[in-house]
């Protein structure tokens, strides 16, 4: 009797100890994905000029999770003819799943189309700094006229280019944070053009002017390709949604089939059908992104 008590209350311990390191691992890497996410998410938020916590988009991103979870399962309960828990807990582990990255690949597209948005916008401001250098202004002055055009995004970005300026940074300084603030191959061949023609005493109209029918060109090749290439990234969310869309028609279809198939086993205990299903949306992401990144032609 004392040993048996003794057993189970070395096995008491054992499962507590064994609980709390995993619970202390889970906090730890929990705290640093949110601050590795925070940060990501307050770099993004600056890129976009948007005034507001980065943690608030972590806040939104789990209160997001959690209602496409409970959404999914609302709806396989009342669409389902057959509730089951390992199905319920697979949908919304995956809607959650899916959610969750929502907000911040929100920001990111806007990032993205703002940066398209500045790029486009660009050959008409270099001819307008052409033309103001033509007209006997200085570049400090060209580029303030483009701050008073009120274009945005590009007259933000030369407003706070001529702001520190005039608080007293160098140019060449000045510009090759703009340059590192935007991350444009556009605007880093502006700043590099500019900064050799300041050192090197170069006619700088005649350099915008190229600048600016380079850019012209590689805008309509970029449209061209954008064309080109729009069938494959059609095709890379069709082939994406298909076997998705066809699990839940067969839930629907054959709820028996798919309930026997999520709560199958292997050695029991291993729950295969969940593995496979795991594994064929690993296979799934990793196809979409091929196909992405076959689809995207640098120029």
């Amino acid at each position: 009797m004392e040993f048996t008590f003794l057993a189970s209350f070395c096995a008491g311990l054992a499962v507590t100890f064994t609980t709390l390191v995993i619970v202390d691992f889970i906090s730890d890497a929990s705290s640093r994905y949110k601050e590795r996410y925070v940060k990501e998410t307050a770099i993004v938020l600056d890129d976009v000029l948007l005034q507001m916590p980065p943690g608030k988009i972590f806040d939104l991103s789990l209160a997001l999770s959690g209602l496409a979870a409970f959404l999914g399962m609302l709806i396989l309960g009342i669409a389902g003819s057959e509730w089951s828990w390992p199905k319920g807990i697979l949908i919304g582990a995956i809607c959650a799943a899916v959610a969750f990255p929502g907000p911040k690949l929100f920001l990111k597209r806007l990032k993205r189309l703002r940066l398209a948005k500045f790029n486009e916008q660009l050959e008409d401001a270099l001819s307008s700094m052409s033309s103001s250098l033509k007209a006997g202004f200085s570049i400090n002055q060209a580029l303030e006229a483009v701050a008073e055009e009120n274009k945005n995004p590009i007259s933000v970005e030369f407003k706070l280019l001529v702001q520190e300026i005039k608080l007293g940074v160098p140019m060449d300084e000045a510009l090759q944070n703009m340059v590192n603030r935007l991350e444009s191959a556009d605007f880093e061949l502006v700043s590099t053009a500019i900064i050799t023609a300041r050192q090197t005493g170069g006619e700088l109209t005649a350099i915008l002017d190229r600048l600016a029918a380079v850019i012209r060109e590689r805008m309509r090749i970029t449209r061209r390709l954008t064309a080109l290439t729009a069938q494959g990234r059609l095709q890379a969310y069709m082939i994406s949604a298909m076997p998705i869309l066809l699990f839940f028609a067969m839930s629907y279809i054959m709820p028996d089939m798919i309930s026997n198939f999520l709560h199958a086993t292997v050695l029991g205990f291993l729950p295969i059908g969940i593995m496979l299903l795991i594994l064929c949306a690993g296979m799934l992401v990793t196809g979409f992104f091929v196909i992405k990144k076959i689809t995207t032609i640098d120029i």
